[in-house]
């Protein structure tokens, strides 16, 4: 069974945020506290530590006490480019994978994901949510990853694609329906932020 000591944690706060104006998402209030807390605070027990991968704001994100790490690739070129420095910089076998704007991600995120790997022996599984009306949406960004993947990453970004879920593809991949929709919905707008601060009074 993969445990926790096996699993390095890092979330992505390295993108634009453009729809939000272009602040850096991690360091935007939620309930007083800036986004990032609420993203650590809950990964923390899932995993042996935590990676953050920001392409800005380095000082700011260094205060929480965990290593920074900024793309490689310019132009702030998406998840797969913090997966990839992630995974240059993972001690652990396994890379779990959250973005900084989804304060409420599972608690059992880990755990569910782990189960699922080893049951069926996959090199990567990403997070699904599925919805009142019963459709499933895939959440790629929230994924757990053997760190032996690196070299297939490297490989997939040195083609110039930087879709997801085209590189999931290549993969012996498979997926967890978590049945909350909540848990994964995240700050693209400040409506949005609003909104999630009305229905997680009292976030944890």
């Amino acid at each position: 069974m993969i445990t926790s000591a096996q699993i390095t944690g890092l979330i992505l706060a390295g993108g634009r945020a453009q729809r939000m104006g272009g602040i850096d998402k991690g360091l935007i209030p939620f309930h007083g506290k800036p986004l990032i807390e609420s993203a650590i605070s809950r990964l923390k027990p899932q995993v042996s530590t935590i990676l953050i991968n920001a392409n800005r704001s380095i000082t700011k994100y260094a205060c929480y006490g965990y290593p920074v790490l900024m793309d490689e690739t310019p132009d702030f070129s998406g998840p797969l480019a913090g997966f990839s420095i992630g995974l240059k910089h993972c001690k652990t076998p396994y890379l779990l994978t959250s973005p900084c704007d989804s304060p409420l991600l599972p608690i059992d995120l880990a755990h569910n994901m782990a189960a699922e790997l080893e049951k069926n022996n996959l090199e990567l599984v990403f997070a699904s949510s599925k919805e009142d009306d019963g459709k499933v949406w895939a959440q790629p960004v929230f994924c757990l990853m053997k760190n032996s993947l690196q070299d297939s990453l490297d490989a997939f970004l040195s083609k110039g694609d930087l879709k997801i879920d085209r590189w999931f593809k290549e993969l012996r991949s498979g997926t967890v329906v978590f049945e909350n929709p909540q848990v994964f919905a995240n700050v693209n707008t400040p409506d949005e932020l609003a909104a999630l601060e009305r229905i997680s009074p009292c976030p944890t």
